[in-house]
């Protein structure tokens, strides 16, 4: 007997798993009607592992949407940036159990499977503000109020969040975010920055301007929208003056800021129940989400 899958069906069984992974949302939608503004490079297919906990080879960019029930609807939306150092996605701990505690509280949640940079630096904000516009153009469709749309990251998806929250479009629909949820992201680009994801967006030797222009403390102004910050002392993957400096910044021009920093966790606890502060970082994040949802 072959005891070998032949490929095509490998490569069908994973796409069933990660179809399987996204069964609870609404609707998936494709971003980019024909071609993307830009093309990351990327020719190897998609690749999912067998829990869809990790994609990579991501070279075309959707949203699974996620709607609350009726009864609970609290008429926000959260776009939700997995991290994985723009080289994959975390996609289930960083994007589809975060939805699915966001449809708990009332909240829309709509994960963004952004397209892997791949060097290519202007692809991740290309994707996030084109699923921005599609959210806000279709709030009424979706029963969301178009003045309470957030984004959060996590990790380098935190710097996606961050990226969108301080490199927005005003013309034409707007693609700023009303408020941030930053889970330990990377946020500078500088010498404290982490280094695969550095790399990976702006590649190898990146130039002294997208080092600045990338390194989203140096980009926060009165406009930017208010922020909660999620991290560990202890984490060594991305180091925390990432989120301090991210809070300062805030704090210099005036923005609302909210940070909590976990005495142990390390890095990429995401929303999995293990991280021994789930509970209490669930609470204050609940109770920041009722305070932003009043003031909005």
């Amino acid at each position: 007997m072959n005891n070998f899958m032949p490929k095509k069906t490998i490569l069908l069984s994973l796409a069933l798993l990660f179809m399987s992974a996204t069964a609870n949302a609404q609707k998936i939608v494709k971003l980019w009607e024909g071609n993307p503004p830009s093309e990351n490079g990327i020719t190897a297919p998609e690749n999912h592992n067998e829990n869809s906990e990790w994609v990579t080879n991501v070279s075309n960019a959707e949203i699974a949407i996620y709607l609350p029930n009726r009864s609970t609807n609290t008429r926000m939306a959260v776009l939700i940036c997995p991290g994985g150092g723009y080289g994959g996605l975390a996609y289930n701990h960083e994007g589809v159990q975060f939805a699915e505690w966001l449809n708990s509280k009332g909240i829309a949640g709509v994960i963004l499977k952004y397209r892997m940079p791949n060097k290519h630096k202007e692809i991740p904000l290309d994707d996030a503000q084109q699923a921005m516009r599609y959210i806000r153009d279709n709030a009424k469709e979706l029963n969301i109020d178009a003045n309470k749309i957030g984004v959060a990251g996590f990790s380098a998806g935190g710097h996606l969040a961050s990226t969108v929250s301080t490199h927005y479009a005003i013309k034409g629909t707007s693609t700023r975010p009303d408020f941030s949820i930053l889970f330990y992201p990377v946020v500078t680009m500088s010498l404290s920055t982490h280094g695969g994801s550095r790399t990976n967006l702006l590649g190898d030797n990146p130039e002294a301007h997208d080092i600045n222009m990338f390194s989203n403390e140096k980009q926060v102004n009165s406009n930017t929208p208010p922020a909660i910050l999620l991290l560990s002392d202890d984490d060594k993957v991305v180091l925390p003056i990432n989120s301090i400096e991210y809070y300062n910044a805030l704090k210099d021009n005036n923005i609302p800021a909210t940070m909590y920093i976990f005495p142990e966790g390390a890095h990429g606890w995401g929303m999995r129940t293990n991280f021994k502060y789930y509970d209490q970082m669930t609470t204050l994040l609940e109770m920041w989400l009722k305070d932003i949802n009043g003031k909005l």
